[in-house]
């Protein structure tokens, strides 16, 4: 059933960040339909329906935002809905007649997200922009790497899907359950680089503390502390330390048998380059899956760097069945868990057009609304246009 069981919300497909957090709110039960403008392969990065898998859990009307009817579509979606988000640059959604005061005038109680890169206002705001450009502005990008080498690019893990696609979920969920109190909706305005700037206050109090400098590398998250980045080992693969703590720290020598360094100076950071060298040197005798044996069981906070392909049959991702096989498709299951709402993948991603009529009914549409809808055209099925 999962914690959202019983919620109705419109999705305005986008690519990437919508995706995901449609997938997660589905994932967590809420009945969600993604609305996608007709054959507009660009939306979806050309991916065959089957493989898109972030559009998993919730059926996709392909629907002419342009058309009168398709419009009409939107709003009649709407009135029964507890939510909608977009992810349009500010203004599209208002030209096209669904802006906030139009879906809003047919449901006080609707709340509206929207997503953006720069957010609704401010100088950038019609500007465009992906995730490597979000986080450069928001300081995260500055702060990854070697500082002898250019910043590298963290997929778009940071600026689309944490600084966007879970802020939003949350600013919605957090603007839904107010509604349930006050009957009123209310607009989400969820800017990546504000989600970004947001995940990056620890730094801010660290750096107003004297405890973190403002350049690369240079500090003790950000790859210049030993006892906190990656170690190439003997058949050329990587280990992750991550032993911050003195007591994970001591564990950590005495797993890889160090006696050179003094756990006392682990943070001075005048030893790093040469507690550096003992490390790398150390990891060097073993293999990486040799390493994870010895590291099995202890306190030093290290772990084997697997692929995309490998982390799924490791022992921990398979006791709790972090992936799950869905239509043949190995890919991560739903996350949180809950312990009396369980989300679950209901199906995975259907092509547009799939089972309108019966889309439409769950939602609770009249059977005289969803002939006219269908007959005039509002819904489209790729393979129509």
């Amino acid at each position: 059933m999962g914690p959202l069981h019983g919620f109705k919300i419109v999705e305005i497909a986008g690519i990437g960040p919508g995706q995901l957090c449609g997938m997660l709110l589905a994932d967590m039960g809420a009945q969600l339909i993604r609305v996608a403008r007709p054959a507009d392969d660009d939306s979806d990065l050309s991916i065959p329906a089957r493989y898109d898998i972030m559009n998993r859990s919730r059926p996709t009307l392909a629907v002419d935002l342009k058309n009168k009817q398709g419009v009409e579509l939107v709003l009649r979606l709407c009135e029964d809905a507890d939510a909608l988000f977009e992810g349009y640059r500010p203004g599209v959604m208002e030209r096209l007649g669904l802006g906030p005061s139009d879906c809003m005038a047919k449901n006080e109680r609707l709340v509206y997200g929207r997503m953006t890169g720069w957010g609704q206002d401010g100088p950038l705001a019609d500007a465009v922009g992906h995730d490597t450009n979000f986080i450069a502005l928001a300081g995260a990008l500055n702060s990854i790497g070697d500082k002898d080498r250019p910043p590298p690019i963290p997929l778009n893990l940071v600026a689309d899907f944490g600084g966007g696609a879970l802020y939003l979920a949350m600013g919605m969920l957090a603007a839904m359950l107010e509604a349930t109190r006050s009957g009123k909706g209310q607009v989400v305005d969820a800017a990546m680089v504000d989600g970004v700037a947001s995940m990056m206050t620890l730094f801010y109090g660290l750096m107003a503390n004297g405890m973190w400098t403002d350049s690369r590398q240079s500090n003790f998250l950000d790859g210049a502390a030993p006892f906190a980045k990656t170690y190439e080992t003997k058949d050329g693969k990587y280990i992750a330390v991550c032993a911050i703590e003195t007591r994970f720290f001591k564990a950590l020598l005495e797993s890889t048998r160090i006696t050179e360094i003094d756990a006392s100076d682990q943070h001075k950071s005048d030893s790093w380059a040469k507690q550096d060298a003992i490390f790398a040197a150390r990891f060097k005798e073993k293999t990486r899956d040799e390493w994870s044996e010895v590291f099995k069981g202890t306190d030093s906070c290290a772990a084997p760097v697997l692929s995309i392909s490998e982390t799924p049959q490791h022992p921990h991702s398979e006791a709790r069945n972090t992936y799950v096989t869905v239509d043949g498709i190995t890919q991560p299951g739903p996350a949180p868990r809950f312990s009396r709402t369980p989300s679950a993948i209901k199906h995975g991603p259907m092509a547009p057009g799939e089972r309108d009529h019966q889309v439409l009914s769950d939602w609770g549409l009249s059977e005289a609304e969803i002939k006219r809808l269908l007959t005039d055209g509002a819904p489209w099925s790729k393979s129509t246009v």
